[in-house]
């Protein structure tokens, strides 16, 4: 996944204004622009043209400041220009790389050529890859504009006088304006700046699709599972009953990339919004006080909060979070308390308010009182080869020379998305000879990168648990439910409660009373006994291969607690 860092700082107040048109013309089917945009690849969402000394410091900033709180990635050229200093390559490309225009047409845009030379690129891209152009009328009158009347007009007359010999080009800024002009907007001279500025960004958000660009790689076979979570949380409903749905799985499964596109999705119905990474590990760094601060820097955009107590701070989030429409994610709680410190009661939060817990321990969901517990399943085989091929091939001519080794790299990932990444990676531009010998490696010291991952679950065991999951991994897969439990407890292990840990814990899962684990999950459990003693069976606290029995055997080294 790429580096979101500027994704989860965003919040934004949601409106349902009607979008305001001033143009004599229609624009173009919003279906359409939907799928032209989706189709398409784009560094940008958004691209905002402006003069400089006129909107900067006020309109423009406040614009781009609403539109980055909604998640919306935008390019705003902030570069003071020097006179008669030409658009740059680099500011065309951007134009060409958004999905989205938005031309603050001001007083002084007309006389820029720097300005003139952008809104004629602007609209270039409109004609030629149908990119939507929103204008909006600063402190000019739309007339003006679409006619080069008044202050434009003096503009124009200057600039035809200065390119005497090149009349094609200013006749191409006034054909571009005349047309871009005529396209729906604002007109928000003399009204309310926010409010305006709310209707531009939910006509923006809108428009997009709710799709924004890039924040995470990777999506196959997302988007199913998304509106499945989607779903669960009943945003269409009438009832506007708070709600709170648990996301689990076991490590590297995808729940943290699941979440992430479930808020770009959504987080735009919302007044306020937070997506609050790594909780636990905030939590043991700085108690719950520190994830407080970080809901309150997202939702509410406060800056300085080192001033207040943590008393303080509980109450910011007990009394000022309850009075607005708010959207919570938390993401890797692993106890309980990481979320009832919080001062968040879901029952007084705002109507139509969602809390989203993302954890690997379902039984932390259920006492927390999520309404809904989605537990985030393995891949489908066909999606698992998309994931594969997509990391592992960059040219046919390797693909065609590796392609009989693909199910076997296929069996020992087992469409674990994590697994399915890291391995195809490692496999990208290496020959058949470099598979075989790399999947032979694999499958005797698996991926540190994997197993550290999966080790977080097990370290969040207690010691009962821990030891029925290592009995797992090296004895009872596939077995019956009933046989281990007979076998186990007689060790004096509670199995009665600690095989329900570990299927909350998405460690072990049954399927018509058998045991069943991910192949990862065992390998990782059998590489934790091998490791108290490497290369020393006969001191691990369990043998299964016969090989390693007979010459402990042989070689009488047998440790008094072996199983």
């Amino acid at each position: 996944m790429k580096n979101v860092s500027w994704f989860w700082t965003r919040f934004g107040r949601g409106s349902s204004s009607n979008f305001s048109t001033v143009s004599i013309a229609s624009s173009s089917s919003n279906d359409s622009v939907d799928s032209s945009i989706q189709n398409q690849n784009y560094r940008y969402d958004v691209f905002i043209s402006f003069r400089g000394p006129d909107t900067r410091n006020t309109f423009v900033d406040h614009l781009y400041a609403h539109l980055l709180r909604k998640g919306i990635f935008v390019f705003k050229d902030d570069k003071k220009l020097q006179k008669g200093e030409s658009i740059s390559a680099q500011l065309l490309q951007a134009i060409q790389d958004s999905r989205l225009s938005i031309i603050v047409f001001s007083k002084q845009y007309a006389s820029s050529t720097w300005c003139l030379d952008e809104m004629a690129a602007i609209a270039d891209c409109k004609q030629q890859s149908n990119q939507t152009v929103f204008p909006v009328f600063y402190d000019v009158d739309p007339s003006h504009v679409r006619h080069q009347n008044g202050a434009y007009e003096v503009a124009f007359v200057s600039h035809r006088s200065r390119f005497r010999e090149d009349p094609d080009k200013v006749d191409r800024w006034a054909r571009a304006m005349t047309d871009l002009a005529n396209s729906a907007g604002w007109d928000v001279m003399n009204k309310p700046e926010f409010r305006e500025i709310e209707n531009i960004v939910q006509e923006v958000i809108k428009t997009l699709g709710h799709k924004f660009s890039g924040f995470v790689d990777d999506l196959i076979g997302i988007q199913s599972r998304v509106q499945e979570l989607e779903g669960s949380l009943k945003l269409s409903s009438n009832n506007d009953n708070v709600r709170v749905l648990g996301i689990c799985g076991m490590g590297g499964i995808g729940k943290t990339t699941q979440a992430v596109v479930l808020y770009d999705r959504i987080s735009y119905k919302f007044d306020a919004c937070c997506f609050v990474e790594n909780v636990n590990k905030i939590y043991r760094d700085g108690g719950a006080t520190a994830i407080q601060k970080q809901i309150v820097r997202q939702t509410l955009d406060e800056k300085n909060l080192e001033i207040y107590s943590p008393f303080e701070i509980s109450g910011i989030v007990r009394n000022r979070l309850h009075n607005i429409k708010v959207l919570i994610f938390l993401d890797n709680v692993d106890q309980i308390e990481q979320l009832q410190e919080l001062a968040i009661n879901p029952n007084f939060l705002f109507e139509g308010s969602r809390m989203i817990i993302i954890t690997r321990d379902e039984h932390i969901l259920k006492v927390y009182g999520a309404h809904v517990i989605h537990k985030v399943s393995l891949m489908n085989d066909n999606d698992a080869r998309k994931l594969f091929y997509s990391k592992a091939f960059k040219s046919e001519d390797q693909s065609s020379s590796c392609v009989e080794l693909i199910p076997e790299v296929l069996k020992y990932v087992q469409c674990l998305p994590l697994a399915i990444k890291v391995i195809g990676s490692f496999l990208c531009t290496r020959n058949a000879t470099q598979w075989k010998d790399a999947l032979d490696r694999f499958q005797n010291s698996p991926d540190n990168g994997i197993m550290d991952v999966l080790q977080i679950s097990i370290d969040g065991l207690q010691y009962e648990e821990k030891e029925i999951f290592l009995h797992i991994a090296c004895f009872f897969k596939e077995e019956m439910e009933d046989y281990a439990k007979r076998i186990l407890n007689c060790c004096g292990l509670h199995t009665h409660i600690g095989i329900p840990r570990l299927i909350e814990k998405s460690l072990i899962t049954l399927r018509d009373q058998e045991i069943h684990m991910h192949d990862m999950l065992q390998e990782l459990g059998k590489k934790i006994v091998r490791n108290q003693f490497p290369e020393q069976p006969g001191s691990w606290s369990r043998i299964w291969l016969y090989e390693d029995f007979f010459r402990v055997m042989t070689t009488q080294t047998v440790n008094n607690y072996i199983f």
